[in-house]
């Protein structure tokens, strides 16, 4: 009898595993598909890079973005990991967590349907709290940690913006004495390179988030265990998995976003496009070292509305501004409730 319960144990938590592990995938595809595209748009609006070469582009650019930055520096994994505790009885946790990832990628693919550059970040971050609050409440999120999702809010909003704003600002006067078309081709050159410094921080940032409830999964498996400190140890295979899934994700696309961020919201020179890569790289840059987690679709947008402010307000097309902005204030309350509610569900039903 012994056996035969520990063989169901045993095909329980296996199949639990396989569940966690293709969701967490999942959501890591989408994510590639529907949020890297955000920071190579600039510089195919601006006809920098041809699509299908800045789309490649990305792809390795996000893979090594994954995997470099976590291997020196894995503090954004680390937050993700311990703002919620799914705390609960028998399998609970695992549903659980298994419920909050298949709320993201509802979530994520409806906003890619209607082409609006929702943040996954914050699907992310609404699915996880959605889920755990169903099992502990309140208790279940640790404010000390969600604290730096509101800094990292603040960070990428307000930084985004006012640094588009004082980069194109500075450039303007830079270079008002210089040829027009030597100016041009300096920065061309500089937004290839920001296009690819963005890509690259984007899979370090969003890379990070998803090794984070990777490891959750597998640590509600037993696969793996947290230090003594509280964190996990990202094997290597984990970050080749997450960053190849990523850029397998990138890969298929996503025109509907670059078209909403790059071309509709403001009409941008090259100049401008440089302007707002170079802002977006250095907010993100400065986030992923803190290991805030920050959103690549909220910096990346906000410094092309800075960028276009700049030249004069009326050049932002604000109903597509609205747009965004109304996406972004439902998908903390939207994706949490989903979350909330799938949680509710699974829970009840296994």
């Amino acid at each position: 009898m012994f056996g035969n319960k520990d063989r169901i144990g045993w095909d329980f938590v296996s199949i639990s595993l396989v569940i966690t592990v293709v969701l967490v995938l999942g959501v890591i595809f989408v994510n590639g598909w529907t949020d890297a595209p955000n920071a190579i748009a600039t510089a195919i609006s601006t006809r920098v890079l041809r699509p299908k070469f800045a789309i490649w582009m990305a792809v390795f650019m996000n893979f090594l973005g994954a995997l470099v930055m976590t291997l020196f520096n894995a503090q954004v994994a680390e937050t993700i990991s311990n703002m919620v505790r799914f705390e609960g009885a028998g399998n609970s946790a695992q549903v659980a967590l298994c419920a909050s990832l298949f709320a993201i990628v509802v979530w994520a693919t409806a906003a890619w349907y209607f082409g609006i550059p929702t943040s996954e970040s914050h699907a992310l971050i609404a699915g996880l709290t959605g889920s755990a609050m169903t099992l502990g409440g309140l208790d279940a999120v640790n404010m000390s940690e969600w604290s730096k999702v509101l800094i990292g809010l603040v960070l990428s909003t307000v930084f985004g913006f006012l640094g588009g704003y004082l980069v194109t600002k500075l450039v303007e006067i830079i270079f008002r004495n210089v040829e027009r078309r030597k100016a041009n081709k300096m920065f061309t050159a500089g937004q290839a390179f920001g296009a690819a410094a963005n890509a690259f921080l984007h899979g370090a940032q969003d890379g990070q988030k998803f090794m984070g409830v990777f490891m959750l999964g597998l640590s509600y498996n037993g696969i793996v265990e947290r230090s003594a400190s509280g964190n996990f140890t990202i094997p290597i295979w984990v970050m080749m998995v997450c960053s190849l899934v990523m850029g397998f994700g990138t890969s298929v696309g996503g025109m509907r976003i670059i078209k909403s961020v790059g071309m509709d919201m403001v009409k941008l020179e090259t100049y401008q496009g440089f302007s707002a890569d170079l802002s977006a790289a250095i907010c993100l840059l400065t986030a992923s070292m803190a290991g805030i987690p920050v959103s690549t679709t909220h910096t990346k947008t906000t410094a092309i509305m800075g960028v276009g402010a700049a030249k004069r307000i009326s050049s932002v097309n604000w109903q597509i501004v609205k747009e965004m902005i109304l996406a972004w204030v439902l998908t903390f309350p939207g994706c949490g409730a989903i979350a909330y509610f799938m949680a509710k569900l699974f829970v009840a039903i296994f």
